[in-house]
């Protein structure tokens, strides 16, 4: 891997690094944390997270303002207080237990930052930008009692301010107001509600609130003109890096030049204008991928003066698609379909709550999904700060990001909704150029959702370089599919289930999984924990998360025409309790090389996916057992139940009518199919409490999808799973027709000539 970026630059000392005037007159201690993580107590008191916080656009030149500042809670309305009480580690919000304040915010508070700062005498006559990583949610800047500046509005983009003209030549003070409603006001927020933040009961998907500064506040100096944002989209069609340099201070139309090197070689140049498309050649490009996570070197720099602005930055080049594969729509990396098996990420700590304790923790997470296998995350309703797409992209994984929805009890109004786009595209611009970034999730559930078509339409003009999921889980919760975007995206818990295949879209399964285990002495509020699907030992645990994994890679891959799946989830969060590893980091629950190896057959199992099995629609035929010993027994009904029995030409009519069925297209997926009886029209071969039986649908989706099955290729012949339980297989066992899985809890799972006796072979049809 080329250098890129590197993942500390070297900060500029502040020559007056403590805070306000009553520093020495405030003591500050960290709070107990309700759960203690690998990291808690390796947070700096007066430097946490010294990483330079922008790894896409790089100065040599810059000085943090992370650690404690003198803090003040004033009613909403309240102005400035003429006395800070409190002191606070920034950047971790009030709510946390680092931040040593640990205490409900509510929208009946404002929140009050003040500490001191001098500039560095070498930064003279350039400019001071004053930089937030994030801040949630109304934020507003004084510097020496003067406005810098408009409020900023946005709980998850990052916003500066040039101080310049505000600053005094010696010790300048810095205020800090923030007003965050959470769910009474209407902007994005998330997975965040006002709630008690020490651990308490109660069996909730949302959780702590976090309000305020919870991202890196940094000053850095520039030129008058400077760049701002570089614009990176890679062109594997002609080997080009197409780079549109952003700028500021008269900088628009100014020269720049990008250079695109690695290992310190030049790879290629080109010249150009602030504000318009450069090409920068990268001949015989070394691509990015999840495999080989290559990244060049960038840097930009303005030339029309000596010692104008320049910025260094990195890329990878990669593509992303959707295109057919073997007849099914399916997304491409670099042109070819990958499984993508990943989890979902919410990004919470309990230390922390909405910032990670230490950049080493926030890369964590992610080198977790790599050691179990996973080439993807979803990073649920939440943006996290820019260095944590610096280890997605150095580390290999393929980054689904959620616009963070509004709440999810109302209905937006005009305001809300100008806010959540105008922050959606700030988002987009923030995060545009990280290679590992393939997908943009805008709804979640239907929460707060509205006009989803549209939107979708907006995203992907805004950013065509990247698939548009405009709803994720169309299937639940009164969500609203908008009926466009790159992918059709279901829910399935605890499944995995299947999404029905589409002629534009991929199918993808946004959520499944969701399995519990709760860990003794590692739990949020002990005895609190649920899941949707609590497992009574780890082994458990294990052969069912293996399970779903196999049963996508045997069935819903290959026959279901599914493209991704996203498991419920990395880490237990608070009081769910269904993560691969415990709230605190420090127990992973399943056996990590087990898990590994399901993911790594799954994606290798992508990779020479054929076409999948077709079946003679509208036609009639016979399905015949294929196990050694029964192989003149044929599927049929008797009294509404399914059986085998043998089937000849000697056999009576009716007999021969009952062991025929016509082949439909699949009532819940166009992929797979529905047997119909030959001799009670309307009535389908479906599984309903495990028992396969004929049975008259009612409409309902469950009732199509009971009687969908998807066909995989088997030894002499073909195997069919549930359409929405992938790995489940129709068995015949004591000439009886069950759902059944190999190994599973009943005494259909029976393992014992398991593949054999769900292996049938499509015959000609005893009654035409």
């Amino acid at each position: 891997m080329a250098a890129a970026v590197v993942p500390a630059l070297a900060a500029t000392g502040l020559l007056v690094s403590g805070a306000g005037p009553s520093h020495a007159a405030q003591a500050w201690d960290p709070k107990p944390s309700p759960m203690t993580t690998p990291w808690t107590n390796q947070v700096p008191v007066y430097n946490p997270l010294p990483e330079y916080p922008r790894p896409q656009l790089t100065r040599p030149d810059w000085s943090p303002l992370n650690g404690i500042w003198d803090f003040a809670v004033t009613s909403r309305d309240a102005g400035q207080p003429a006395t800070f009480g409190e002191r606070i580690r920034v950047p971790f919000v009030p709510e946390s237990a680092l931040s040593g304040v640990q205490r409900e915010i509510t929208q009946n508070d404002k929140l009050w930052y003040r500490r001191t700062f001098t500039v560095p005498s070498g930064w003279n006559g350039r400019r001071v930008q004053l930089n937030f990583g994030a801040s949630d949610w109304e934020t507003t800047v004084r510097v020496n009692g003067k406005q810098a500046g408009a409020a900023h509005r946005g709980g998850y983009d990052a916003f500066s301010y040039d101080i310049t003209p505000l600053l005094n030549g010696g010790t300048n003070t810095v205020v800090v107001s923030v007003y965050d409603p959470t769910e009474t006001g209407g902007q994005a927020i998330g997975k965040q509600r006002v709630q008690d933040v020490t651990p308490h009961p109660g069996h909730s998907i949302v959780y702590t609130a976090s309000s305020g500064i919870w991202q890196t506040v940094w000053l850095e100096p520039t030129a008058p003109a400077h760049i701002t944002r570089l614009d990176m989209v890679p062109r594997l069609a002609d080997n080009t890096l197409r780079v549109t340099v952003r700028g500021a201070g008269g900088a628009d139309g100014a020269g720049v030049k990008v250079t695109v090197s690695s290992g310190g070689t030049t790879v290629g140049s080109a010249t150009g204008t602030v504000g318009g498309e450069l090409s920068v050649p990268v001949p015989n490009a070394r691509l990015w991928t999840p495999e080989d996570p290559f990244l060049y070197d960038v840097t930009a720099e303005l030339t029309g003066a000596a010692g104008a602005d320049k910025v260094g930055s990195y890329t990878g080049m990669r593509s992303i698609a959707v295109k057919d594969v073997g007849g099914v729509r399916r997304p491409v990396l670099n042109g070819t379909f990958v499984f993508q098996t990943g989890t979902l990420d919410q990004g919470y700590w309990p230390d922390g709550i909405y910032t990670a304790p230490t950049d080493e923790a926030l890369k964590y997470d992610l080198q977790k999904h790599k050691d179990l296998g996973f080439n993807m995350v979803r990073k649920h309703i939440k943006v996290e700060p820019q260095r944590w797409f610096y280890w997605a992209d150095r580390l290999g994984l393929l980054v689904w990001q959620d616009m963070p929805s509004m709440d999810s009890g109302k209905t937006p109004d005009t305001a809300a909704r100008a806010q959540w786009e105008s922050e959606y595209r700030a988002i987009i611009d923030q995060h545009r150029s990280s290679p590992a970034l393939i997908q943009w999730v805008d709804q979640n559930e239907g929460w707060g959702q509205y006009d989803q078509a549209r939107i979708a339409d907006m995203v992907k003009a805004y950013d065509p370089s990247r698939l548009v999921d405009n709803m994720s889980g169309v299937n639940c919760c009164a969500a609203k599919d908008g009926g466009n975007g790159d992918v059709i995206d279901n829910h399935n818990y605890v499944g995995p289930g299947n999404t029905p295949t589409e002629p534009v879209r991929a199918s993808v399964l946004g959520e499944y999984g969701g399995l519990g285990y709760r860990v003794p002495g590692h739990e949020w509020y002990p005895g609190g924990g649920f899941s949707y699907e609590d497992q009574p030992s780890i082994p458990a645990l294990n052969n069912r998360l293996v399970g779903l994994l196999d049963g996508i890679r045997e069935s819903g891959m290959p026959a279901g025409g599914l493209s991704a799946s996203v498991y419920t989830q990395i880490t237990d969060v608070e009081n769910e309790a269904n993560g691969l590893m415990s709230y605190d980091r420090q127990v992973v629950k399943v056996d990590q090389a087990r898990v590994r190896a399901a993911n790594q057959a799954l994606i290798a199992a992508s990779r020479s996916a054929g076409a999948t099995v077709k079946l003679p629609v509208g036609q009639n035929v016979s399905i015949r057992v294929t196990t050694p010993g029964y192989t003149d027994r044929y599927i049929r009904h008797y009294d509404g139940l399914g059986f085998t029995e043998v089937v000849n030409a000697a056999s009576a009519d009716l007999l021969k009518r009952d062991a025929t069925w016509t082949v439909r297209q699949g009532l819940a997926n166009k992929l797979c199919y529905s047997f119909e009886s030959r001799n009670y029209p309307g009535e389908y071969l479906r599984h309903r409490d495990f028992r396969v039986r004929r049975e008259a649908g009612d409409g309902s989706t469950v009732s199509k999808e009971d009687a969908t099955w998807c066909p995989t290729r088997g030894n002499g012949g073909i195997r069919m799973s549930a359409a929405n339980f992938p790995g489940q297989y129709l068995r015949h066992i004591n000439a009886e027709l069950w759902l059944a899985q190999s190994g599973g809890s009943h005494a259909w799972d029976n393992p014992a000539g398991f593949t054999e006796d769900t292996t049938w072979a499509i015959e000609s049809p005893w009654a035409p």
